[in-house]
């Protein structure tokens, strides 16, 4: 399997999953999430799940600004129900990497280390997503506009002939590199770019 190269330029997020020690299935409970993990989860690379990537490590790092973060102690809610856009692509990344899950996630041991309900969809927010620490109520509100990265004008058009089926390949190696290309720089130019990307602490 072969990504593209940024992808190992992506900073990485750690966590500390508690299940995941109590259980032995990580040494210390830590975790360490690549961007290429979110990828093979959406099964694809584009600005919604480097958005979601963003907004997670964002979060965390004004959630736990001095430890690692708790994975499994994180509640994410978006404003979005489910099916709308690309709104269940956000959820899966940000649960991916908080551990939260939905109505079918993980019950828990002897009432403890429960991941069920930690996802929700549909909620009154006046930001796109929250997330919240469990254990200390702290929340960072989050909103991501890919538009503050535009694609290049080049791609429209070839992205019309790829879906149309009609691209030949160097068409459709063109488009795939400046899908691409456009991901790059939003992870790895403007990643702290509060136009693209604002987290603000909820109080």
């Amino acid at each position: 399997m072969t990504f593209p190269a940024f992808f190992d330029q992506v900073p990485t997020l750690v966590l500390r999953d508690p299940l995941a020690e109590i259980l032995g299935a990580a040494t210390g409970g830590r975790i360490e999430y690549r961007y290429a993990d979110a990828v093979r989860l959406a099964g694809h690379s584009c600005p919604t799940v480097a958005g979601a990537w963003l907004m997670a490590r964002h979060a965390l790092a004004l959630l736990y600004p001095d430890t690692t973060p708790v994975r499994g102690a994180l509640r994410v809610e978006l404003r979005s129900p489910l099916d709308a856009g690309t709104t269940g692509v956000v959820g899966a990344v940000l649960g991916l990497v908080t551990g939260a899950a939905g109505e079918g996630g993980f019950k828990g041991l002897g009432g403890a280390q429960s991941r069920r309900d930690l996802l929700r969809y549909g909620v009154a927010l006046d930001a796109e997503a929250r997330i919240t620490r469990v254990d200390s109520g702290a929340a960072v509100l989050l909103d991501y506009r890919p538009e503050a990265v535009p694609p290049d004008a080049a791609m429209a058009p070839l992205m019309a002939r790829v879906i149309g089926g009609v691209a030949d390949d160097e068409e459709q190696a063109g488009f795939a590199r400046l899908w691409q290309e456009r991901v790059r720089r939003i992870l790895m130019e403007r990643a702290d770019d509060a136009a693209l990307i604002h987290a603000r602490v909820q109080v």
